[in-house]
This record gives C-alpha cells, structure tokens and sequence, in this order.
C-alpha cells in the first residue's frame, strides 16, 4: 500500500467517498475529466484497481481518455506508470487501465471481469442497450461506475437514467466553469462569446441546461454522432469560416460516403488572430494538402494564408446559396459527426429557423449558431451549384 495526500476540488470530493454511481454533468469547462482523471490515477497509486473507461464511440485510442491520462502522469511526475499505446499500468500497485468503446464492443465488454471502476466519459451519447448491457457487467463487490457527461437532450437515455430517475446509493452532482477555480482563458472566450451572442446556448453549453426539442430546428432527425469508416472514400473536402474580431474561425473536414455525409475533424477559436489561424487550421490532418474553399468575403485573409502553404479557394455565394447549401446537406440519408467534433455537434443541434411571436415558424434562417455549418456548406459549394445547376437545366427542359 502507498501512502499519498491528495484532496480533489470541493465538487469532486465525494470521488473518494463509496458509492455504486457517481454522476457528474453540467457545462463544458467544469473540469469533470480533469478531475476524474487524476482522481482515478491517484486510486490506482494507491492499491490494485482494474479501471474500465469507456465511451459509447471509440474508433481509436486517440478518441478515448487515453492522452488525458498520459499527460496528467507526466504534469505532476506520477511515479511507478507504465503507458503504452493500448493501456496504462502502474508497476508498483499493478492497476491497469482499459479503453473501450461500447457501440461496437458491448459484448466484448459483457465478459469482462473484476472491474473495480467504470469510468464512462462522454456519457450523453450512450444507449439505452450500452447501459443494460453495461452495469450488470461491472459487478465486482464494491464496485463503481463514474460517469461524466454534458446533458444534450432530457429524454436522452443517460439523462432519464441518472438525472431525472437516479437509482439508489448514487451521488449526481451539477457543475459548471463556475465550480472551476482553473477555468482557462481560452474557453472563458468561448463562453463570453456565447453569453453576449448566443444566451440559449450559452445555457446549454457552459451552464449544461438540456436543449428543448422544437420543430424549428433545422436538422432535427437528420444527423447522428457516430464514427464511419472513410478508408475506401476519396470524396473529402474541406471549408473554412472566418472568425472577424470576435466570432469563431473554422475549419472542417467533411466526407461523402455513399448516402452519408460525415464531418470527422474540426478546428475552433474564437477571437483567432490572422496570425495564429495557421496553427490553428493544422489541428486538422490533410488541410495542406487540399484545397480549402472558404468565405469569399475575406481576400485578405485567403491571401495571406496562401502565402503560408496552404490553397484556399473563394466559395462561390449566389442569391439563396444558403438555403440551397442547407437543402443540399439534409438530402443525404443521414450526417454523422464524429463525437470528438463538439462545436459541430452543438451547432447542428441548436441551429433553427426564426419563429415569430406567436410560435410560427419562418421560412427564414438564425442567422446564429451556424460557423461550423458556413464551413460545411463553403466545402461542398461546388457540389450544390452543380446539383442546382442539373436541377435547373431539367427544369428547362420541361
């Protein structure tokens, strides 16, 4: 046994205190998988654990908590850890740490056994079937599943499960960037700029409030967060939006797969300087070494980001080239956003049509809620004036 003095964050405290469920959710910024994380290693330090992290979609090592982990042990010098591109082990103590994704390794999981702790991380996104399948796995005596999650909608699985109806001997506990004394700069941006731009989803975003469902949202029904297999796919393209002073810079990678349309990669800063917008755009893999159509309405900025390396085009806007756009993107059989790509993912679930004082919905956009959308549709710009184009040409013809 090895003697280590450690106190979590008051919000995390009853971390270390025996309960079957601990339930933490709330916004982004909290510092949930911070603290859970080194709470876990510091456990591990102490005697033999077997700790499972799981999340619903796991395509690689690099989607789970993996690298979370691997950095905490080296930021405070944690002694006796062994990490490998698979697993993480402390020599001493012999706890291990095993990654899993759950959509695609259920049964796998089913047979495991002697799991001291489950850690799910991303838990919004698990199913009712990942959950009945997962906790009568984990049934070690005294074991526990640690759950961490951003609420998204009330009638989601997790949501009903743990929040509205929590089963017994659980601790569920709210927190938010204000539970955060190391809160960062660099989101205390973000979440500034949601609150003065944006207040419903500054709610949902930072202070973790669920989202209501209304049926003017625009892609209601129509997309889905999950991984595809884009090996045997060269249709990718690339879009980008600029942020100005204050909004967000973006850059997407999108693919066509078949009848799919999947964004796997995103980068994301708001109040992005000219200067760092190329540090930023590396952050996503092949942008060097294909063409970037992006927002016409920045020459200066394309101009100068040619000059660095990279071949950005001008997307061509033409009257409704918005509406056409979102025509274009909600006519494949489903959009699949890689869990990982979070700002995409809010935008899809919160972009909306206007409504007016009475309810009704508009035949008119929000102008809000829509950079990581602009750089989708800046992308595929070529792909929706030529399916326009066809569309028009046959219409002629009749």
């Amino acid at each position: 046994m090895v003697k280590i003095k450690y106190k979590p964050l008051k919000p995390f405290e009853e971390l270390l205190k025996p309960y079957r469920y601990k339930v933490y959710y709330g916004g982004r910024g909290s510092a949930k998988s911070y603290n859970f994380a080194l709470t876990l290693l510091i456990l591990a330090s102490i005697k033999p654990l077997r700790i499972l992290c799981a999340r619903e979609f796991q395509n690689s090592i690099s989607d789970s908590v993996h690298r979370l982990l691997s950095d905490l042990i080296d930021k405070y010098q944690l002694p006796n850890f062994e990490v490998t591109q698979r697993e993480i082990r402390n020599k001493l103590t012999g706890s291990e740490f095993i990654f899993k994704g759950l959509r695609h390794n259920i049964q796998s999981i089913k047979s495991m056994e002697g799991v001291d702790i489950c850690w799910v991380e991303e838990a919004q996104t698990v199913s009712e079937e990942s959950w009945q399948i997962l906790i009568p796995t984990i049934r070690k005596p005294g074991s526990e599943i640690w759950i961490s999650f951003n609420p998204q909608f009330v009638d989601d699985p997790t949501y009903q499960r743990f929040v509205v109806n929590p089963p017994s001997n659980a601790f569920v506990k709210k927190v938010t960037y204000k539970d955060n004394p190391y809160f960062p700069d660099v989101l205390k941006e973000e979440m500034e700029y949601d609150k003065r731009v944006d207040y419903e989803r500054y709610m949902h975003i930072w202070e973790g409030e669920c989202i209501t469902y209304s049926e003017a949202q625009v892609f209601k029904d129509r997309f889905k967060l999950g991984i595809l297999d884009t090996t045997n796919s060269d249709e990718v393209y690339y879009g980008a939006d600029w942020g100005f002073a204050v909004d967000p810079t973006t850059l997407l990678r999108v693919w066509i797969s078949d009848k799919y349309l999947y964004i796997d990669q995103e980068a994301y800063k708001v109040g992005c300087t000219l200067d760092d917008t190329p540090n930023l755009f590396e952050k996503v893999e092949g942008c060097r070494n294909h063409i970037i159509r992006a927002d016409s309405s920045r020459p200066e900025t394309i101009n100068f980001l040619n000059s660095r390396g990279f071949v950005i085009k001008p997307a061509p806007k033409w009257p409704g080239s918005i509406e056409d756009g979102i025509e274009f993107m909600k006519s494949f059989e489903k959009i699949i956003i890689n869990p990982n790509c979070k700002h995409t993912a809010e935008e899809f679930r919160l972009y909306s049509y206007k409504t007016n004082s009475a309810g009704d919905i508009l035949p008119q956009l929000e102008d809000k809620n829509n950079h990581c959308i602009d750089a989708i549709r800046y992308a595929l710009s070529p792909l929706i004036r030529k399916r326009n184009s066809a569309k028009s040409i046959k219409i002629g013809l009749i």
